[in-house]
C-alpha cells in the first residue's frame, strides 16, 4: 500500500512511543512522573464551564460561522485592544479549533511551495512539519552561544528572496525563554523592510514571571493591523487551562483572514460551538483566574530551579516565562531520546527529547505539575545519572540500588 510523499515525510512524534511505554507502565501500576505533560493542571474557570452550560442548555448545537461565533470575535476584538492596544475589526478575526490549526492555515494561506519560512530553534516540535505540510521549506536559524535567543546578524543570513515568513514564539516552548525588547523591534523592523510575516505564536504571552512581560510585535510596527506583515495567533489552551476545548484564533490583515476562512471551510467547518461558548466565557470572565495560575506556575519554576541546581553538570537556563525548562544534559548523554527512555525505564521519569525542538543534548521538563511531582523527578533524575547522587532510591514502596555506575 503506498501513501503519498507529503505524509510520508511527516515525521512521528518523537515522543509517542515514550509517552505509550509511560502509559503501559502506569497501567501496571508503576509509580510514573510525568515531566513531559504540556498543560496546566486547574480546572477550568467557573465562567467557561457556565458558558459551554448555558450553550447545551437551549439545545440548538448547530452550525455557526465558519470564522467563529459573532459574540466569540467580540470578546477577541476586546482582549486585542485590552492587551495588544490594537483596535480591529470583525474581518481581521477568526476562531480556529486551537492555536495549532490557526497556525498550520496562516502558514497555508501565505506560503507556496519551496518558499522558506524561518524557524527559530529551540522551536516548538510542530512548527517544522507544519511548513512542510505546506510545501514550504523550513530554514531553523539555532543560537550558537549557548543561549535560547538567536542573532539578528544570523536571522538576516538565513534570509533569501525565498523567503516568505518567520515564526516568532516568546515566551518560548520548549526553553521558556522571553526574546528581549530590542530583538523583538529589530525582528519587526526587518519582516517589515523585507516584506515577510511576521508569524507571532503568542499562546504563553501572560505566562512571564518575575514581573516581566513579552513584548507585543505589534508594539514596533507603525502599520495598522491591516497593512501590517504581522499576524498574531492566540488561544485559551495555555492561559486559562483549556487545552481541551480546542479554541484559537488569529488576527491578521483581511486578506489573510479571509483565505483562512476559506480554508477552514474546507476542513473543519466551523469550530465546536460549545467549545466557542466556553472561550467567550473565559476571555469575559473575571480575569483572576489567569493571574493564580501565573502565580502557581511561577512558584513550580522556583522549585524546579533550586532542585536543578544541585544536579551536577547540568546546566539549566532559568526560564522566565510558560512552564518549560530546557536543561541540557550533554555531560551525560549528547542523543536526548537515548537519555529520555533510559530515564523512563530506569527512574520512571517521562521527559521529552531537545531534539524535537532543535536542541539535541537537552530535555524539556514541565513544571505544570505539583511540587511534589518536581521533588521527586528531579531526585530520581540524578539518582539515575549523577554519581555524586545517594546509591539508593525509593520508587513508590520499592527499594532500588543503582547498579549501572
Amino acid at each position: 500500500m503506498n501513501i503519498s510523499r507529503l505524509a510520508a515525510a511527516i515525521k512521528e512524534s518523537p515522543t509517542l512511543a515514550l509517552n505509550e511505554e509511560a502509559r503501559v507502565l502506569r497501567q501496571k501500576g508503576e509509580p510514573i512522573v510525568h515531566l513531559g505533560i504540556g498543560e496546566p493542571k486547574n480546572k477550568a474557570p467557573i465562567s467557561a464551564i457556565l458558558g459551554s452550560t448555558a450553550r447545551l442548555n437551549t439545545g440548538e448545537i448547530k452550525y455557526v460561522p465558519t470564522d467563529g461565533l459573532p459574540s466569540l470575535k467580540k470578546a477577541i476584538i476586546r482582549y486585542t485592544e485590552e492587551n495588544y492596544g490594537r483596535y480591529v475589526a470583525p474581518e481581521n478575526v477568526i476562531v480556529t479549533t486551537g492555536a495549532k490549526q490557526s497556525l498550520y492555515e496562516a502558514l497555508f494561506a501565505v506560503v507556496n511551495p519551496q518558499d522558506e519560512v524561518i524557524v527559530l530553534a529551540p522551536y516548538w516540535v510542530s512548527y517544522p512539519d507544519m511548513i512542510r505540510m505546506v510545501y514550504g521549506i523550513p530554514v531553523i536559524v539555532k543560537p550558537e552561544d549557548g543561549s535560547f535567543v538567536p542573532r539578528i546578524e544570523d536571522i538576516k543570513q538565513a534570509i533569501s528572496s525565498y523567503t516568505k515568513a518567520i515564526i516568532v514564539n516568546s515566551p518560548n516552548n520548549p526553553s521558556g525563554a522571553v526574546y528581549p525588547e530590542e530583538f523583538i523591534a529589530e525582528l519587526v523592523a526587518l519582516c517589515e523592510s523585507k516584506g515577510i510575516y511576521y508569524i507571532s505564536d503568542d499562546i504563553y504571552h501572560k505566562l512571564v514571571f518575575d514581573g516581566k512581560t513579552a513584548p507585543p510585535a505589534w508594539k514596533y510596527t507603525n502599520q495598522d493591523v491591516e497593512n501590517s506583515h504581522v499576524i498574531v495567533t492566540n488561544g485559551v489552551a495555555k492561559l486559562y487551562g483549556m487545552t481541551g476545548y480546542r479554541i484559537g484564533w488569529t488576527v491578521g490583515p483581511r486578506r489573510i483572514i479571509e483565505a483562512m476562512t476559506n480554508i477552514q471551510s474546507q476542513i473543519t467547518s466551523c469550530p465546536p460551538v460549545v467549545s466557542q461558548s466556553a472561550a467567550e466565557g473565559a476571555l469575559t470572565g473575571a480575569q483572576s483566574v489567569v493571574e493564580n495560575l501565573r502565580l502557581t506556575i511561577q512558584n513550580n519554576r522556583d522549585v524546579l530551579m533550586q532542585a536543578m541546581r544541585t544536579f551536577t553538570d547540568v546546566i539549566t537556563i532559568q526560564p522566565d516565562g510558560t512552564f518549560y525548562a530546557l536543561p541540557d544534559f550533554r555531560a551525560y548523554n549528547g542523543n536526548s531520546y537515548e537519555l529520555a527512555k533510559f530515564l523512563l525505564r530506569k527512574a520512571l521519569v517521562v521527559t521529552v527529547p531537545g531534539v524535537a525542538f532543535g536542541m539535541e543534548g537537552h530535555l524539556r521538563l514541565s513544571f505544570s505539575g505539583t511540587a511534589k511531582e518536581l521533588n521527586t523527578g528531579v531526585e530520581r533524575m540524578k539518582w539515575a545519572l549523577d554519581p555524586n547522587a545517594p546509591n539508593e532510591i525509593y520508587l513508590g514502596d520499592r527499594k532500588l540500588i543503582r547498579d549501572w555506575m
